[in-house]
């Protein structure tokens, strides 16, 4: 993620997969533009309710099926949304751009032999390469201990939003309730995932502040484009 130019899935010029291809009822059109659309609006929850509040986004989340994305993924992003209306409400992120972030980044918690919980969590755990300057890696050296990824020589991205451990210690947040700020889990990675963009992008209804916050977040307009476009598609129903 930040500061490095391979993680876990690389960035690259998004190539969309349509469902029912030559057949069946046209799909609607991906919208141009940046910011991509924000996605369907999220029905009002009560975002302090105990344990995983971002379950009571199922209804919704089973309405996006056509998407693509798994249930309790749509339910982290659609809650991590919700929050920052709250909480930051200049800032304005949609669902839609943390998707696409964490469709890059991880197939939204299933990046190879690793699948996304009930619960949120991620098993395996999302480990990313060495970032130890290898050509067209960056060099970062350890910065936790390896206590986040198991490396004690150089940081690693971890977690299906793909973190650097020096970012998670400084923005790393619990959402589901549980009392741990988790990587690994997909509602605290897309919370903060959501807290990091705003902070950098300021108000991400503008082109200027959404381009700020991905290029902020990884620094490759390949990646930006790739984001926008996946982004774009889930926010008309469509699965990339």
């Amino acid at each position: 993620m930040f500061a490095k130019t391979i993680g876990v899935v690389a960035a690259a010029l998004v190539t969309l997969v349509i469902a029912g291809c030559g057949a069946g009822p046209a799909l609607p059109p991906i919208p141009e533009g940046i910011p991509p659309g924000p996605g369907a609006v999220l029905p009002p929850i009560d975002l302090d309710a105990p344990g995983r509040s971002a379950s009571q986004l199922r209804g919704w989340a089973s309405e996006q099926s056509s998407t693509g994305i798994s249930a309790v993924a749509l339910e982290a992003y659609g809650y991590a949304a919700a929050v920052m209306a709250r909480a930051r409400p200049e800032c304005g992120i949609g669902w839609t751009t943390i998707a696409g972030i964490a469709s890059v980044e991880s197939r939204h918690g299933t990046h190879g032999r690793s699948d996304l919980g009930d619960d949120g969590n991620v098993r395996p755990p999302i480990i990313g390469i060495a970032l130890d300057g290898a050509p067209g890696v960056a060099l970062i050296r350890d910065t936790d201990r390896g206590v986040l990824d198991g490396d004690g020589d150089h940081d690693r991205a971890i977690g299906p939003l793909q973190f650097i451990p020096e970012t998670w210690k400084r923005w790393g947040v619990d959402a589901n309730g549980d009392g741990v700020a988790d990587p690994q889990n997909i509602d605290d990675a897309a919370l903060t995932a959501a807290r990091y963009l705003c902070a950098s992008g300021g108000d991400l209804t503008s082109e200027p502040g959404w381009q700020q916050a991905l290029l902020t977040y990884n620094r490759s307009n390949s990646y930006l484009l790739t984001v926008r476009d996946r982004a774009a598609a889930y926010s008309v129903g469509r699965r990339v």
